[in-house]
Order: C-alpha cells, then structure tokens, then sequence
C-alpha cells in the first residue's frame, strides 16, 4: 500500500520505443496509472500470449482525456502530431511532457532553421518549459507544458555546463562532441538507414553540421554555434547513448575541473561522477534514468576529454519524462525511476 494520489497519465504513441518505455515506467510506478491513447487509424495491436490481457486504449482527444479522468499527458509521437493535439489537451486542463522536438526551441525562427516541419502551435513555444531538471527544476514544477529534452543534448549539456559556469574551456579552441548513439534513438518507423542489414557490423555518421539538437546544445550551453563541432553517429546497439567531447581546459589540474562537477551535481541524484582519470561506459546506465560523467585531462598540454553516458530511452527519453512530471506533481523526483 502507498498513500500517493492515483494520477491518471495518458500516453501517446505507446507502440514506439520512448513510448512503449514509458508504459512500462508508468505501470510500476506507485503514483501513476497509465492509460493509452490511441492516435493512428491503421495501428495494429502486437500479438499477446494467450491469456494476457490487452490493454484498452482511447483516442487522443481531449474530449477522451477528460472523460477518462486524466490530468496529464505525455506525448512520445513525432513533432507534427504534439503540435496536433498539445493545445487540446491543455485546454482541458492537463499537463502535458511533449518528447518529441515540437517544443524544446524558444522561438519560431529557430525552429523553422532546424525542423522541416511548419509549426502549428507556435504560441506555446514561449510557454513550453525546458524540461531538464538538473538546470530548470522550479520552473518545471510550475509549468502545464514540458519540453523533453532531446537525447543527445541532455549527455551534452549535463557535461558541458559545469565546466562553462566555472570558465574551464577555453573556448577559442573550440569543442568536438563525438555522439554515439543505439538504434532506437532513431524511433520505430522502418527506414532503409536502420534496418539490421545496414547496421549490423557497421558505424555510420549522419546529419553531419545539421543534426536538429544542435540549437538545443547551443541554447542551454551558451556556447555560440561556432564554437562546436557536434556529430552523431549510430552504434549496432538497441539502446544507449556514449558522447566523447573534446576540449582545451583552462584549468591546471584534474581536480578544479572534478571541484566543478561536485559543485554543480553534488545533489543531484540522477548524475553520478566518476573520479578523474576513469569514465563511464554504456552498460553502467542501461535501462536507468542516470547520466555517469568522467574525464581525462592531461595538465601539460591541457587536453581534455570528458564522456557522458545516458541510455537514450531513459535518461534520454522515458524517464526523464517520469522525473519531470513527478516534479509537476510535487512528487519526489526519483520516484519510480531509481530501480528502472
């Protein structure tokens, strides 16, 4: 038994990955109930083993939401479909955690550079809060509308800030973020480029300089898009994401760049440092909700390189979702997450 409040949350785009994580989250946690929300016409249920029951779904309307009960929504669907159906759902009442990019750039002109997609809710952009918890808690907790931090920015930004709050880059020399990331990053929808043929025993990079999280690096870093050089590549893994970010320190020793990290991220519980000269993998967060930090410097030349782990499903995705709206709910912000 628990004495939380029984919060019904629907989710949207259940059948993706992001979203089939979040069923899985959502059902185990002690606060929230999941209820699934159909949006596509020609979405066929998966086979279940004989005497599974299948879960009930309604539409993705606010109508539907209201009747159900429910006070938020999370949204794992591509940006022109949280764009669709955002503005109903807050009319209605509930919060909404958007994961797809529809919402994480602050203005109209900065999204129509990095997104094809015409924007159709772009009176929200300015009321959308960021949701990275480690850099905007208060504010998440007051907002109706969340922003899920993309995957790759949300490794970057964790590594980078700490070390741009202390003035520990010298920026001039620029910074190289080498991002690898599992296949599922890419989403559910077949494509040629993600098929197991084609990744299989094989690396590949892609939208190399125009990859759409730069801006959400460049916005949240306050680095100026010159100053980094960002390029995703794609691992033969399900899930995980691993970021190599290369730098020239100001600093003279490993411990004032560690003295930064502990200052920013000493309380928080979803980061976890590791002492200098020794880094993460991705293994050590499959399947949580942790981003793990370490790095190398080299004093004499001032060389750094700082790696970040995430898994893209979770920390990336899922469970970052959970973490915000358990801050918008005034719940403790682990909850549910801390064994996932």
């Amino acid at each position: 038994m628990n004495n939380y409040p029984p919060y019904r949350i629907g989710i949207v785009g259940f059948r993706g990955y992001s979203g089939e994580e979040l069923v899985r989250l959502l059902t185990a946690h002690p606060a929230f109930e999941p209820v699934l929300m159909e949006h596509r016409t020609d979405a066929a249920p998966r086979p279940q083993p004989l005497g599974h029951a299948v879960r009930e779904t309604i539409p993705s309307t606010s109508a539907a939401a209201r009747a159900a009960g429910l006070t938020a929504c999370l949204l794992a669907t591509p940006p022109e479909v949280s764009m669709e159906l955002a503005p109903g759902l807050l009319e209605a009442g509930l919060k909404v955690v958007d994961l797809s990019g529809a919402f994480r750039l602050g203005s109209l002109e900065t999204f129509e550079r990095w997104y094809p997609e015409r924007h159709t809710a772009a009176a929200l952009l300015e009321e959308a809060v960021y949701g990275l918890p480690e850099f905007y808690r208060e504010r998440i907790r007051k907002a109706r509308l969340v922003a899920n931090p993309g995957c790759y920015p949300t490794a970057a930004n964790l590594a980078l800030a700490p070390l741009m709050e202390s003035g520990l880059i010298d920026r001039a020399a620029g910074i190289v973020c080498d991002a690898k990331s599992g296949v599922s990053g890419a989403g559910r929808k077949p494509s040629l480029k993600t098929s197991f043929c084609e990744v299989s025993d094989n690396l590949s990079a892609y939208a190399i300089l125009v990859h759409r999280h730069v801006p959400e690096v460049l916005q949240h870093s306050g680095l100026a898009e010159a100053e980094l050089s960002f390029t995703a590549q794609l691992l033969p893994i399900d899930r995980g994401i691993l970021e190599t970010i290369y730098f020239r320190a100001t600093a003279d020793s490993a411990q004032e760049l560690l003295a930064a990290y502990e200052r920013r991220y000493g309380r928080e519980p979803m980061v976890r440092l590791y002492a200098p000269g020794t880094v993460p993998d991705i293994r050590a967060v499959r399947r949580t909700n942790y981003c793990d930090v370490g790095f190398h410097l080299d004093p004499v030349t001032r060389r750094a390189v700082v790696v970040s782990v995430i898994d893209n499903l979770g920390k990336g995705a899922a469970g970052q979702a959970i973490q915000n709206l358990n801050l918008m709910f005034g719940l403790e912000e682990t909850l549910g997450l801390c064994s996932a």
